[in-house]
């Protein structure tokens, strides 16, 4: 199989992680007057309806008529780096590659809303007593837990020589099979 058919499957995460964050946007802007709060699990979570022009969580919402598209051509800079370390990711490493994916299909989500709203729409919102996280999306979530999984990657000792050594086993016996040589 070849590097891209490889890593294409990867990019289905991507694919998936888009349409949830896409259809769970539309599904709440279209049944969800914005502004409102409907409680969900009561002193932890609702569902609400904000329309946020900063990035993530709310941040740098008020810097002006401009902000939407500084932080989409900053967005598509970002994405262009996922890009690039995803492309040149090892096949051996899949938790990395699985975790660009997620960071990548959540770029996309939160970028085209930026783009063709300039803002994302926000509604998922935790709380415990008075004190509120800012409201979230599924891109959002997406894009934390992949950059969680890129910092365990980079933290957890072996475990990118055990990434590089599953590699070289595989591309040892793929070299063997083009050569017609049996794979031990």
């Amino acid at each position: 199989m070849t590097d891209l058919a490889f890593k294409g499957r990867y990019l289905l995460v991507s694919l998936v992680v888009l349409v949830l964050d896409q259809w769970t946007k539309w599904l709440v802007e279209v049944h969800l007057p914005r502004g409102l709060s409907q409680p969900v699990i009561d002193g932890f979570f609702n569902l609400v309806h904000v329309q946020n022009s900063g990035v993530a969580f709310g941040l740098f919402a008020e810097q002006g008529a401009a902000r939407a598209w500084i932080l989409a051509v900053l967005g598509l800079v970002a994405l262009s780096a996922v890009a690039v370390y995803f492309w040149i990711t090892p096949r051996g490493d899949l938790l990395l590659l699985t975790a660009l994916s997620l960071v990548a299909g959540g770029a996309v989500g939160n970028l085209i809303d930026r783009i063709a709203a300039g803002g994302v729409t926000d509604f998922l919102d935790v709380y415990v007593g008075t004190y509120h996280w800012p409201a979230f999306n599924v891109a959002d979530s997406a894009i934390t837990v992949g950059i969680g999984l890129m910092i365990y990657d980079a933290v957890v000792p072996g475990r990118r020589r055990q990434a590089a050594a599953a590699e070289s086993g595989r591309a040892t016996a793929r070299a063997a099979r083009a050569a017609g040589e049996p794979s031990a």
